[in-house]
């Protein structure tokens, strides 16, 4: 039996913007996508330590990571949700000026979705994903 074959991905670093006017950010978490794998996949540190990193309410933060993780998971995230895997992952890395932005969107390629997602997450954020 052969090894699953590759599939091309996507990714970029999810960053929590404390002052959005002096783009000071920390790296909370990362979002992935593999468009032939219809794979979409989001990893954020708990939001208690983000708002603590930054200076932030963690209620707020809290509520900001909830919103975002739905709509990566097509999770009650209303008319985004029912969106296809590629065109979430867009609006979830389209440039913005709010508390949440993301990197440059990067490629890869992997057998193990889920396992670089991982892996990407640790090298980048370093900090426990819930």
């Amino acid at each position: 039996m052969s090894a699953p074959e590759p599939y091309d991905y996507d990714w970029a670093v999810v960053r929590l913007v404390a002052h959005v006017h002096r783009e000071c950010f920390e790296n909370v978490g990362v979002v992935m996508h593999a468009r032939r794998a219809r794979y979409l996949g989001v990893r954020l540190c708990p939001p208690e330590e983000a708002a603590a990193r930054c200076g932030l309410d963690p209620a707020l933060v809290a509520r900001y990571f909830d919103a975002y993780r739905r709509v990566g998971e097509a999770d009650g995230a209303g008319a985004l949700g029912l969106l296809p895997p590629s065109e979430r992952f867009h609006w979830l890395t389209a440039p913005r000026s709010t508390a949440l932005q993301t990197s440059p969107v990067h490629t890869g390629r992997t057998r193990d979705l889920p396992g670089t997602l991982d892996r990407l997450y640790r090298l980048h954020v370093g900090l426990q994903a819930v």
